[in-house]
């Protein structure tokens, strides 16, 4: 079973299941976040949902390209997490299945194109404190724990 961070689901609501990859982005001790304005001001780890046939990989690409304007390397899978929420963009509750990966942000090619997104660099001890929900905390503490370890992005 994998791990649920969050609310726990309400009885009788009908959740959408919905896999997601994220990304804590590192590089030279601070990592790359995104900022979401709407419909709540929150910083995230860079990520969404996966398309209908897209391959998993190629939607975190696509993704943080999106969120933050910056090409990835050294991907490697980190964990993942499920959480209940309500997705106002979509009209939807949703049960997202997030598969974080770890990365290293190699390139920027712009600003990012997802609206309402800003690419914010900050140092991880900061991300602790302020990634919007508990899994996205839970797995920069993750990401933490492996670098020290010499576990990372290559």
């Amino acid at each position: 079973m994998i791990k649920r961070y969050g609310t726990s689901p309400e009885a009788g609501r009908h959740y959408t299941r919905r896999p997601g990859v994220y990304a804590v982005l590192w590089d030279r001790g601070a990592i790359l976040t995104t900022f979401q304005a709407e419909p709540e001001p929150e910083y995230q780890l860079p990520g969404g949902g996966i398309d209908k046939g897209e391959h998993p990989i190629a939607a975190l690409h696509r993704e943080v390209m999106e969120e933050t304007g910056y090409h990835i390397a050294g991907i490697r899978r980190l964990g993942a997490f499920r959480r209940f929420t309500f997705m106002p963009e979509y009209d939807l509750w949703e049960e997202k299945i997030c598969t974080v990966y770890l990365a290293r942000p190699v390139l920027r090619i712009g600003p990012p194109t997802e609206p309402g997104h800003q690419a914010i660099w900050m140092q991880p001890e900061a991300g602790l404190r302020l990634l919007g929900n508990p899994g996205d905390r839970a797995m920069l503490a993750l990401a933490l724990r492996q670098l020290e370890s010499g576990w990372g992005p290559r």
